[in-house]
């Protein structure tokens, strides 16, 4: 399937869940899902027989900036050859999207990391805690207003 025809059928089957959509002049074509559905459309794209997403290449964070943060979503289809991008916005205030994790398994990891360097919390995910920072780090190194602490735990932080 081509973008648009992935677009034009999540656009039939979710309706207002599905935000916004780029599909022309871009390189990564993508479709914006409200975050409250994601779980539901990345069920949908995996088990369809028109879409058959059977692998979720890869799940990121992102700092958008004017106070949102967003979760990107970079699928393949291995059966039909076909990629898509989704991605999910939120406020970095409440930072919150369902976990993906018992669609794909893989995505455990990425959504641990993406809560350890951007605080998003993913609802549903069954092991939702730090995974590269220590546990009573404060904060998140990859917000772009982050500011790295002058000392952890009595240690000098070399920044």
């Amino acid at each position: 399937m081509i973008a648009q025809e992935l677009h034009d059928l999540l656009k039939t089957t979710f309706g207002e869940a599905i935000l916004e959509a780029k599909i022309d002049g871009v390189f990564d074509p993508f479709v914006t899902v409200a975050p409250d559905r994601i779980a539901d459309v990345a069920r949908f794209l995996r088990d369809d027989d028109r879409t058959q997403f059977d692998s979720l290449m890869c799940l990121s964070g992102v700092d958008l900036t004017k106070g949102n943060l967003a979760v990107v979503y970079h699928l393949h289809s291995t059966k039909r050859n076909h990629k898509f991008v989704l991605k999910a916005v939120v406020p970095a205030a409440n930072p919150r999207v369902q976990s993906v994790a018992s669609v794909w398994r893989m995505a455990d990891w990425n959504e641990r990391e993406a809560y350890d360097m951007y605080g998003i919390i993913f609802d549903g995910h069954p092991d939702l805690r730090r995974i590269l920072m220590p546990d009573d780090w404060e904060g998140f190194p990859l917000r772009k207003d982050y500011q790295v602490p002058e000392f952890y735990n009595g240690m000098k932080v070399p920044y």
